[in-house]
């Protein structure tokens, strides 16, 4: 189910969520679409070619509920520690930040899916869970 959504300007090929802490400095993508530590994953997107569009969602509670695009791409499938409950969507110039709370503190399943992997990315889908759910 789609809990959110946020469409962002970015003037910096890199898109970066997780926790409302500070992005490590060692964070690098290097030349892969996605990169992630324990608390953030760093994306590689389209930039000034106009809006990302990025969408939250959480594990679908029926059937019917909307999901995430199941024609998107899987950059990245792990877990991140969000040390206040709450998921940061920002541009890496940290012009643009959207600010989510997806429950209490601790590790939450992270799925990042993109339309396109790599300098073409324009959409983002996010899909967050607690482990076990």
């Amino acid at each position: 189910m789609q809990v959110a959504g946020v469409d962002i300007y970015v003037n910096h090929p890199v898109l970066h969520l997780g926790s409302t802490d500070w992005v490590p400095v060692s964070l690098a993508l290097d030349a892969a679409p996605a990169a992630s530590c324990d608390t953030h994953v760093a994306v590689r997107v389209r930039a000034q070619r106009g809006l990302i569009k990025v969408r939250l969602f959480t594990q679908p509670q029926a059937p019917e509920a909307e999901g995430p695009d199941p024609e998107f791409t899987t950059v990245f499938d792990g877990s991140l520690l969000l040390p206040d409950g709450r998921i940061a969507v920002g541009d890496v110039e940290q012009l643009t930040r959207f600010v989510h709370r997806v429950g209490d503190r601790g590790e939450f399943n992270v799925r990042v899916a993109v339309d396109s992997p790599g300098p073409d990315a324009s959409a983002i889908d996010i899909t967050i869970a607690r482990p076990g759910k």
